[in-house]
């Protein structure tokens, strides 16, 4: 018997449905995956809680509505490639892996890309692929992606993300310094993106090393 079955379905139905989320694949992706595996031992009786949690390193676990918010706006289908800027706790790592995308994701601390590593193991996920690295360089030799998202903010969307976008790409990025917006960027052809200002965020900083 899972203990937490009945907080994930309580988590869909009154934080994620309740607000206008409506994709049935990632409302089954977050029924499915155990949040409480991504959060410090200490904080699991609060994994279902409408609020973002610390991990470790100075990092969070986003808010379960902003995740399903930033995936519904990427739009992703099973068997797309999508580049996760910015692996964390894991947990949008595994909510992307869950729907049967192919993710590329890239994290900066190697404490944490470790962790999640693990975690992702046990849970049985093979469709992912991890980097320790920059994310503001994102993954070239594995572009173009179908998608792309960004789970830190650098102060402006970086051009190097941009370019690694497939035509008719979509981007979920936030970024911005006192204050922060969460964008959808659109690649329209090889040389035009839309750029969309969706609602304000509050994400950790992305950490730009040379």
């Amino acid at each position: 018997m899972d203990p937490y079955r009945e907080l994930r379905r309580l988590m869909v139905e009154e934080q994620i449905k309740a607000r206008g989320i409506k994709d049935p694949l990632i409302l089954q992706a977050m029924l499915k995956v155990p949040r409480e595996k991504f959060v410090p031992p200490d904080l699991r009786a609060e994994a279902y809680g409408d609020h973002p949690l610390p991990i470790g390193n100075g990092q969070t676990i986003s808010q379960p509505y902003i995740v399903a918010y930033m995936t519904e706006k990427l739009r992703p289908r099973p068997g797309d490639k999508i580049l996760e800027i910015g692996t964390g706790s894991g947990y949008q790592t595994a909510i992307l892996a869950e729907i049967g995308c192919d993710v590329y994701t890239v994290e900066l601390l190697p404490e944490l890309s470790l962790r999640a590593q693990e975690i992702l193991r046990k849970l049985g996920y093979e469709n992912i692929h991890f980097k320790i690295g920059n994310g503001y360089r994102g993954w070239p030799e594995e572009a173009p992606f179908d998608g792309i998202i960004v789970t830190a903010a650098p102060p402006e969307i970086p051009e190097a993300l941009k370019e690694q976008l497939k035509v008719g790409g979509r981007m979920v990025i936030p970024a911005g310094e006192t204050f922060q917006n969460l964008y959808l960027v659109e690649r329209k052809s090889p040389q035009r993106w839309d750029v969309k200002k969706l609602i304000p965020v509050s994400f950790v900083p992305m950490v730009r090393e040379n």
